[in-house]
Protein backbone atom coordinates (compact mmCIF):
# COMPACT_ATOMS: atom_id res chain seq x y z
CA UNK A 1 0.00 0.00 0.00
CA UNK A 2 2.86 2.51 0.94
CA UNK A 3 4.32 1.67 -2.63
CA UNK A 4 1.33 2.94 -4.49
CA UNK A 5 0.96 6.35 -2.23
CA UNK A 6 4.60 6.47 -3.27
CA UNK A 7 3.88 6.12 -6.96
CA UNK A 8 4.63 9.72 -8.85
CA UNK A 9 1.27 10.82 -10.41
CA UNK A 10 1.66 10.95 -13.74
CA UNK A 11 1.68 14.24 -15.67
CA UNK A 12 -1.17 13.67 -18.09
CA UNK A 13 -3.29 12.92 -14.99
CA UNK A 14 -2.38 16.74 -13.06
CA UNK A 15 -2.50 18.38 -15.95
CA UNK A 16 -5.90 17.27 -16.60
CA UNK A 17 -7.16 18.10 -13.06
CA UNK A 18 -5.42 21.59 -13.47
CA UNK A 19 -6.62 22.73 -16.86
CA UNK A 20 -9.12 19.48 -17.96
CA UNK A 21 -9.28 17.63 -20.93
CA UNK A 22 -10.07 21.37 -23.15
CA UNK A 23 -7.24 23.33 -21.81
CA UNK A 24 -9.43 26.28 -22.03
CA UNK A 25 -9.09 30.27 -20.71
CA UNK A 26 -11.01 31.58 -18.13
CA UNK A 27 -13.33 33.31 -19.96
CA UNK A 28 -13.87 30.63 -22.39
CA UNK A 29 -15.26 28.83 -19.73
CA UNK A 30 -17.33 31.36 -18.22
CA UNK A 31 -19.09 32.02 -21.62
CA UNK A 32 -19.46 28.36 -21.35
CA UNK A 33 -21.02 28.12 -18.42
CA UNK A 34 -23.74 30.85 -19.53
CA UNK A 35 -24.87 29.15 -22.17
CA UNK A 36 -25.10 25.98 -19.83
CA UNK A 37 -26.94 28.20 -17.18
CA UNK A 38 -29.02 29.33 -20.07
CA UNK A 39 -30.25 26.25 -21.04
CA UNK A 40 -30.82 25.42 -17.47
CA UNK A 41 -33.18 28.44 -17.64
CA UNK A 42 -35.18 27.65 -20.62
CA UNK A 43 -35.47 24.23 -19.38
CA UNK A 44 -37.24 25.94 -16.24
CA UNK A 45 -39.36 27.91 -18.17
CA UNK A 46 -40.12 25.58 -21.22
CA UNK A 47 -40.90 22.41 -19.58
CA UNK A 48 -41.02 22.61 -15.75
CA UNK A 49 -43.39 25.94 -15.89
CA UNK A 50 -45.18 26.46 -19.25
CA UNK A 51 -45.39 22.86 -20.26
CA UNK A 52 -46.01 20.84 -16.48
CA UNK A 53 -46.97 23.31 -14.58
CA UNK A 54 -49.73 25.28 -16.54
CA UNK A 55 -50.60 23.24 -19.52
CA UNK A 56 -50.19 26.12 -21.57
CA UNK A 57 -47.77 24.58 -24.25
CA UNK A 58 -47.53 20.81 -25.59
CA UNK A 59 -43.55 19.65 -26.14
CA UNK A 60 -42.26 16.71 -28.54
CA UNK A 61 -41.61 13.98 -26.24
CA UNK A 62 -38.06 13.51 -27.76
CA UNK A 63 -37.54 17.84 -26.32
CA UNK A 64 -39.27 16.63 -22.65
CA UNK A 65 -36.84 14.31 -21.83
CA UNK A 66 -34.07 16.16 -22.69
CA UNK A 67 -35.48 18.94 -20.30
CA UNK A 68 -35.68 16.29 -17.79
CA UNK A 69 -32.24 14.66 -18.42
CA UNK A 70 -31.03 18.49 -18.40
CA UNK A 71 -32.30 19.60 -15.04
CA UNK A 72 -31.29 16.36 -13.14
CA UNK A 73 -27.92 16.90 -13.94
CA UNK A 74 -28.29 20.59 -13.11
CA UNK A 75 -30.15 21.03 -10.57
CA UNK A 76 -31.39 17.86 -9.35
CA UNK A 77 -34.81 19.16 -9.35
CA UNK A 78 -37.34 16.61 -10.06
CA UNK A 79 -40.61 17.38 -12.36
CA UNK A 80 -43.14 16.47 -10.03
CA UNK A 81 -41.88 18.13 -6.93
CA UNK A 82 -41.14 21.66 -8.94
CA UNK A 83 -44.76 21.57 -10.55
CA UNK A 84 -46.65 20.87 -7.32
CA UNK A 85 -44.59 23.76 -5.59
CA UNK A 86 -45.41 26.28 -8.32
CA UNK A 87 -49.09 25.30 -8.58
CA UNK A 88 -49.66 25.80 -5.11
CA UNK A 89 -47.98 28.99 -5.25
CA UNK A 90 -50.62 29.96 -8.02
CA UNK A 91 -53.77 28.19 -5.83
CA UNK A 92 -52.29 29.87 -2.17
CA UNK A 93 -50.98 33.00 -3.90
CA UNK A 94 -49.31 35.58 -0.38
CA UNK A 95 -52.14 33.59 1.77
CA UNK A 96 -49.76 31.57 4.77
CA UNK A 97 -49.94 28.18 2.67
CA UNK A 98 -47.93 30.25 0.02
CA UNK A 99 -44.75 28.24 -0.30
CA UNK A 100 -42.86 31.00 -1.47
CA UNK A 101 -44.19 34.41 -0.80
CA UNK A 102 -42.27 37.45 0.14
CA UNK A 103 -45.28 39.10 1.96
CA UNK A 104 -45.55 35.79 4.10
CA UNK A 105 -42.02 35.00 4.42
CA UNK A 106 -40.46 38.62 4.01
CA UNK A 107 -37.85 39.64 0.62
CA UNK A 108 -34.89 38.71 2.92
CA UNK A 109 -35.88 35.08 3.40
CA UNK A 110 -37.36 34.38 0.00
CA UNK A 111 -34.32 35.90 -2.19
CA UNK A 112 -31.60 34.34 -0.05
CA UNK A 113 -32.98 30.84 1.48
CA UNK A 114 -35.67 30.72 -1.40
CA UNK A 115 -33.83 27.12 -2.23
CA UNK A 116 -34.23 26.34 1.48
CA UNK A 117 -38.33 26.94 1.17
CA UNK A 118 -38.72 24.99 -2.11
CA UNK A 119 -36.50 21.81 -0.10
CA UNK A 120 -38.90 22.29 2.32
CA UNK A 121 -42.46 22.34 0.94
CA UNK A 122 -40.49 19.39 -1.42
CA UNK A 123 -40.47 17.09 1.56
CA UNK A 124 -44.57 18.03 1.96
CA UNK A 125 -46.53 14.51 0.96
CA UNK A 126 -49.72 16.49 0.69
CA UNK A 127 -48.59 19.40 -1.29
CA UNK A 128 -47.12 16.44 -4.13
CA UNK A 129 -50.17 14.46 -3.64
CA UNK A 130 -52.44 17.31 -4.14
CA UNK A 131 -50.83 19.47 -6.73
CA UNK A 132 -48.52 16.95 -8.40
CA UNK A 133 -50.85 15.40 -10.63
CA UNK A 134 -50.44 14.52 -14.58
CA UNK A 135 -46.49 14.44 -14.34
CA UNK A 136 -44.31 11.89 -15.27
CA UNK A 137 -43.86 8.59 -13.60
CA UNK A 138 -42.41 6.38 -15.89
CA UNK A 139 -39.54 3.57 -15.61
CA UNK A 140 -36.48 6.03 -15.77
CA UNK A 141 -38.54 8.75 -13.49
CA UNK A 142 -38.93 6.14 -10.64
CA UNK A 143 -35.60 4.28 -10.82
CA UNK A 144 -33.46 7.01 -11.50
CA UNK A 145 -34.82 10.86 -11.77
CA UNK A 146 -36.54 11.06 -8.83
CA UNK A 147 -35.01 8.28 -6.69
CA UNK A 148 -31.43 9.38 -7.58
CA UNK A 149 -31.41 12.97 -8.01
CA UNK A 150 -28.26 13.74 -6.21
CA UNK A 151 -26.53 11.25 -8.90
CA UNK A 152 -27.42 13.67 -11.64
CA UNK A 153 -25.35 16.91 -10.06
CA UNK A 154 -22.31 14.72 -8.97
CA UNK A 155 -22.35 13.47 -12.88
CA UNK A 156 -22.15 17.22 -13.87
CA UNK A 157 -19.31 17.54 -11.50
CA UNK A 158 -17.00 14.66 -12.47
CA UNK A 159 -17.85 16.18 -16.38
CA UNK A 160 -17.34 19.78 -15.20
CA UNK A 161 -13.72 18.72 -13.79
CA UNK A 162 -12.72 16.31 -16.56
CA UNK A 163 -13.76 18.83 -19.17
CA UNK A 164 -12.73 22.36 -17.40
CA UNK A 165 -10.21 20.98 -14.95
CA UNK A 166 -9.71 23.11 -11.25
CA UNK A 167 -12.13 26.08 -13.10
CA UNK A 168 -14.64 23.28 -13.26
CA UNK A 169 -15.45 23.60 -9.89
CA UNK A 170 -16.39 27.09 -10.05
CA UNK A 171 -18.25 26.32 -13.42
CA UNK A 172 -20.22 23.52 -11.56
CA UNK A 173 -21.03 25.99 -8.63
CA UNK A 174 -22.65 28.43 -10.86
CA UNK A 175 -24.29 25.87 -12.32
CA UNK A 176 -25.95 24.48 -8.86
CA UNK A 177 -26.83 28.50 -7.68
CA UNK A 178 -27.99 29.66 -10.90
CA UNK A 179 -31.47 28.08 -10.31
CA UNK A 180 -31.70 28.69 -6.80
CA UNK A 181 -30.83 32.46 -7.05
CA UNK A 182 -32.60 33.47 -10.25
CA UNK A 183 -35.83 31.09 -9.76
CA UNK A 184 -36.23 30.57 -6.15
CA UNK A 185 -34.98 33.95 -5.23
CA UNK A 186 -35.44 36.74 -7.79
CA UNK A 187 -38.52 35.70 -9.51
CA UNK A 188 -40.10 34.41 -6.57
CA UNK A 189 -39.17 37.49 -4.40
CA UNK A 190 -38.57 40.20 -6.12
CA UNK A 191 -40.97 39.46 -8.89
CA UNK A 192 -43.46 39.59 -5.84
CA UNK A 193 -41.99 42.73 -4.55
CA UNK A 194 -40.88 44.91 -6.95
CA UNK A 195 -41.21 46.44 -10.51
CA UNK A 196 -44.13 47.75 -12.88
CA UNK A 197 -47.27 45.70 -13.29
CA UNK A 198 -48.80 46.14 -16.42
CA UNK A 199 -52.25 44.63 -14.98
CA UNK A 200 -54.36 44.70 -11.71
CA UNK A 201 -54.05 40.91 -11.27
CA UNK A 202 -55.39 39.75 -7.78
CA UNK A 203 -51.50 39.57 -5.93
CA UNK A 204 -48.39 41.79 -6.11
CA UNK A 205 -46.72 40.16 -9.10
CA UNK A 206 -44.67 42.24 -11.16
CA UNK A 207 -42.97 42.63 -13.84
CA UNK A 208 -39.11 42.91 -13.38
CA UNK A 209 -38.03 44.24 -16.71
CA UNK A 210 -39.57 44.32 -19.81
CA UNK A 211 -37.09 42.13 -21.13
CA UNK A 212 -37.17 38.88 -20.33
CA UNK A 213 -33.50 37.40 -21.30
CA UNK A 214 -31.85 36.43 -18.25
CA UNK A 215 -34.46 34.17 -16.73
CA UNK A 216 -35.96 33.22 -20.08
CA UNK A 217 -39.22 35.30 -19.76
CA UNK A 218 -39.77 34.89 -16.27
CA UNK A 219 -39.13 38.54 -15.65
CA UNK A 220 -42.72 39.78 -16.68
CA UNK A 221 -44.50 38.00 -13.99
CA UNK A 222 -46.86 40.38 -13.34
CA UNK A 223 -48.16 39.22 -17.12
CA UNK A 224 -47.68 35.61 -16.23
CA UNK A 225 -49.86 36.10 -13.03
CA UNK A 226 -52.45 37.68 -14.79
CA UNK A 227 -52.41 35.05 -17.53
CA UNK A 228 -51.23 31.84 -16.30
CA UNK A 229 -51.99 29.70 -18.65
CA UNK A 230 -50.52 31.51 -21.31
CA UNK A 231 -47.80 30.18 -23.22
CA UNK A 232 -46.38 33.46 -23.80
CA UNK A 233 -45.39 36.32 -20.91
CA UNK A 234 -45.25 39.39 -23.61
CA UNK A 235 -48.19 41.34 -24.15
CA UNK A 236 -46.82 45.04 -24.41
CA UNK A 237 -45.02 45.83 -27.96
CA UNK A 238 -41.90 46.99 -26.46
CA UNK A 239 -41.33 43.82 -24.08
CA UNK A 240 -39.68 40.65 -25.41
CA UNK A 241 -39.97 37.46 -24.17
CA UNK A 242 -36.93 35.07 -25.35
CA UNK A 243 -39.03 31.86 -24.17
CA UNK A 244 -41.79 32.34 -26.31
CA UNK A 245 -39.15 33.04 -29.25
CA UNK A 246 -37.89 29.76 -28.54
CA UNK A 247 -41.48 28.40 -28.37
CA UNK A 248 -41.42 29.84 -31.86
CA UNK A 249 -38.30 28.33 -33.46
CA UNK A 250 -39.36 24.74 -31.63
CA UNK A 251 -43.08 25.50 -33.25
CA UNK A 252 -41.80 25.54 -36.81
CA UNK A 253 -39.95 22.46 -36.56
CA UNK A 254 -42.85 20.48 -35.03
CA UNK A 255 -41.54 19.93 -31.78
CA UNK A 256 -44.11 22.06 -29.80
CA UNK A 257 -47.39 23.47 -29.99
CA UNK A 258 -48.35 26.69 -27.49
CA UNK A 259 -52.55 25.69 -26.26
CA UNK A 260 -52.95 29.41 -25.49
CA UNK A 261 -51.78 33.14 -25.25
CA UNK A 262 -53.10 36.34 -24.02
CA UNK A 263 -56.38 37.42 -25.13
CA UNK A 264 -55.89 39.89 -27.88
CA UNK A 265 -58.45 43.22 -27.51
CA UNK A 266 -59.91 44.35 -30.48
CA UNK A 267 -62.15 47.09 -31.07
CA UNK A 268 -65.41 47.50 -33.29
CA UNK A 269 -67.80 50.30 -33.91
CA UNK A 270 -69.70 51.13 -31.02
CA UNK A 271 -72.85 50.05 -29.98
CA UNK A 272 -75.82 51.93 -29.22
CA UNK A 273 -76.16 50.70 -25.91
CA UNK A 274 -73.64 48.03 -23.63
CA UNK A 275 -75.22 44.93 -24.13
CA UNK A 276 -74.96 40.91 -23.22
CA UNK A 277 -71.85 41.04 -26.09
CA UNK A 278 -70.38 43.96 -24.40
CA UNK A 279 -70.60 42.63 -20.78
CA UNK A 280 -68.87 39.32 -21.99
CA UNK A 281 -65.89 41.05 -23.98
CA UNK A 282 -65.70 43.34 -20.42
CA UNK A 283 -65.24 40.45 -18.20
CA UNK A 284 -62.93 38.55 -20.83
CA UNK A 285 -60.66 41.51 -21.61
CA UNK A 286 -61.43 42.94 -17.48
CA UNK A 287 -57.66 43.15 -17.06
CA UNK A 288 -56.99 44.89 -20.20
CA UNK A 289 -59.80 47.43 -19.78
CA UNK A 290 -58.98 47.90 -16.35
CA UNK A 291 -55.33 49.23 -17.29
CA UNK A 292 -56.88 51.28 -20.23
CA UNK A 293 -58.91 52.94 -17.07
CA UNK A 294 -55.94 53.39 -15.08
CA UNK A 295 -54.40 54.93 -18.21
CA UNK A 296 -57.20 57.43 -18.50
CA UNK A 297 -56.87 58.18 -14.10
CA UNK A 298 -53.35 59.19 -14.86
CA UNK A 299 -54.43 61.68 -17.36
CA UNK A 300 -57.34 63.40 -15.24
CA UNK A 301 -54.57 63.02 -12.55
CA UNK A 302 -51.77 65.30 -14.91
CA UNK A 303 -54.52 67.60 -15.73
CA UNK A 304 -55.73 67.90 -12.20
CA UNK A 305 -51.71 68.25 -10.95
CA UNK A 306 -50.83 70.71 -13.57
CA UNK A 307 -53.98 73.17 -12.06
CA UNK A 308 -53.07 72.01 -8.53
CA UNK A 309 -50.94 74.84 -7.31
CA UNK A 310 -49.93 73.92 -3.52
CA UNK A 311 -51.81 70.41 -3.91
CA UNK A 312 -49.35 68.69 -6.48
CA UNK A 313 -47.43 66.99 -3.55
CA UNK A 314 -50.87 65.87 -2.63
CA UNK A 315 -51.09 64.55 -5.65
CA UNK A 316 -48.09 62.94 -6.21
CA UNK A 317 -48.24 60.97 -3.11
CA UNK A 318 -51.50 59.77 -3.95
CA UNK A 319 -50.44 58.83 -7.45
CA UNK A 320 -49.32 55.19 -7.02
CA UNK A 321 -52.59 53.84 -5.28
CA UNK A 322 -55.41 55.63 -7.19
CA UNK A 323 -56.00 52.91 -9.50
CA UNK A 324 -55.11 49.99 -7.65
CA UNK A 325 -58.12 47.94 -5.95
CA UNK A 326 -58.81 49.02 -2.59
CA UNK A 327 -57.35 45.76 -0.48
CA UNK A 328 -54.15 46.46 -2.28
CA UNK A 329 -53.83 50.15 -0.72
CA UNK A 330 -51.64 49.74 2.37
CA UNK A 331 -52.56 51.19 5.48
CA UNK A 332 -49.83 54.13 5.70
CA UNK A 333 -51.01 55.31 2.31
CA UNK A 334 -54.80 55.19 2.71
CA UNK A 335 -54.92 58.81 4.08
CA UNK A 336 -53.00 60.40 1.58
CA UNK A 337 -55.49 58.74 -0.72
CA UNK A 338 -58.48 59.56 1.24
CA UNK A 339 -57.14 63.20 1.26
CA UNK A 340 -56.43 63.47 -2.50
CA UNK A 341 -60.23 62.18 -2.94
CA UNK A 342 -61.47 65.10 -0.94
CA UNK A 343 -59.84 67.66 -2.22
CA UNK A 344 -60.76 66.68 -5.71
CA UNK A 345 -64.10 65.63 -6.52
CA UNK A 346 -63.04 64.50 -10.13
CA UNK A 347 -60.34 62.10 -9.24
CA UNK A 348 -62.67 60.84 -6.37
CA UNK A 349 -65.24 60.16 -8.92
CA UNK A 350 -63.06 58.25 -11.12
CA UNK A 351 -61.75 56.01 -8.18
CA UNK A 352 -65.77 55.26 -7.19
CA UNK A 353 -67.00 54.50 -10.69
CA UNK A 354 -63.29 52.27 -11.37
CA UNK A 355 -64.54 50.05 -7.99
CA UNK A 356 -68.39 50.16 -9.50
CA UNK A 357 -67.12 48.85 -12.87
CA UNK A 358 -64.93 46.23 -10.86
CA UNK A 359 -67.71 45.26 -9.31
CA UNK A 360 -69.38 43.73 -12.93
CA UNK A 361 -67.49 40.62 -12.41
CA UNK A 362 -67.08 39.88 -9.17
CA UNK A 363 -70.77 40.66 -7.79
CA UNK A 364 -72.56 36.97 -7.14
CA UNK A 365 -76.17 36.11 -7.19
CA UNK A 366 -77.04 38.61 -9.80
CA UNK A 367 -78.40 37.48 -13.49
CA UNK A 368 -76.39 38.08 -16.73
CA UNK A 369 -79.69 40.21 -17.64
CA UNK A 370 -79.25 42.55 -14.12
CA UNK A 371 -75.83 43.10 -14.59
CA UNK A 372 -76.56 44.21 -18.21
CA UNK A 373 -78.54 46.72 -16.58
CA UNK A 374 -75.76 47.69 -13.95
CA UNK A 375 -73.28 48.40 -17.28
CA UNK A 376 -75.71 50.17 -19.30
CA UNK A 377 -76.17 52.45 -15.77
CA UNK A 378 -72.83 52.37 -15.81
CA UNK A 379 -71.88 53.91 -18.98
CA UNK A 380 -74.69 56.09 -18.97
CA UNK A 381 -73.23 58.03 -16.07
CA UNK A 382 -69.80 57.98 -17.10
CA UNK A 383 -70.79 59.32 -20.61
CA UNK A 384 -72.91 62.00 -18.90
CA UNK A 385 -70.76 63.18 -15.79
CA UNK A 386 -68.74 65.89 -17.34
CA UNK A 387 -65.09 64.05 -17.09
CA UNK A 388 -64.08 63.52 -20.31
CA UNK A 389 -61.65 60.94 -19.56
CA UNK A 390 -64.76 59.00 -18.36
CA UNK A 391 -66.80 59.80 -21.30
CA UNK A 392 -63.69 58.62 -23.79
CA UNK A 393 -63.60 55.40 -22.06
CA UNK A 394 -67.61 54.59 -21.97
CA UNK A 395 -67.24 55.05 -25.52
CA UNK A 396 -64.26 52.30 -25.87
CA UNK A 397 -66.10 50.03 -23.34
CA UNK A 398 -69.02 50.18 -25.69
CA UNK A 399 -66.67 49.35 -28.84
CA UNK A 400 -65.00 46.34 -27.20
CA UNK A 401 -65.13 42.81 -28.68
CA UNK A 402 -64.23 39.19 -27.46
CA UNK A 403 -61.60 38.05 -29.87
CA UNK A 404 -62.38 35.51 -32.42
Amino acid sequence: MNLLLDLPVPTAVLDVLAHGLLGLAWWQVLLIGLVLTHITIVSVTLYLHRHSAHRALDLHPAVRHFFRFWLWLTTGMTTKAWTAIHRKHHAKCEQAEDPHSPQIHGLRKVLWQGAELYRAEAGNAETLSRYGHGTPDDWIERHLYSRHSVLGVGLMLIVDVLLFGALGLALWAMQMAWIPFWAAGVVNGVGHYWGYRNFEAQDASTNLTPWGIVIGGEELHNNHHTYPTSAKFSVKPYEFDIGWMYITVLSKLGLAAPKKTPPRLVYGEVRPVADDKTLEALIAHRYEMMASYARQMRTVLRQQTTAAGEGKGMLRAARRWLHRDAEKVPAAAAPQLAEARAAYPVLDKMVTMREELRQLWLTTGRSREQLVADLQTWCHRAEESGIAALREFSLKLRAVRVAV
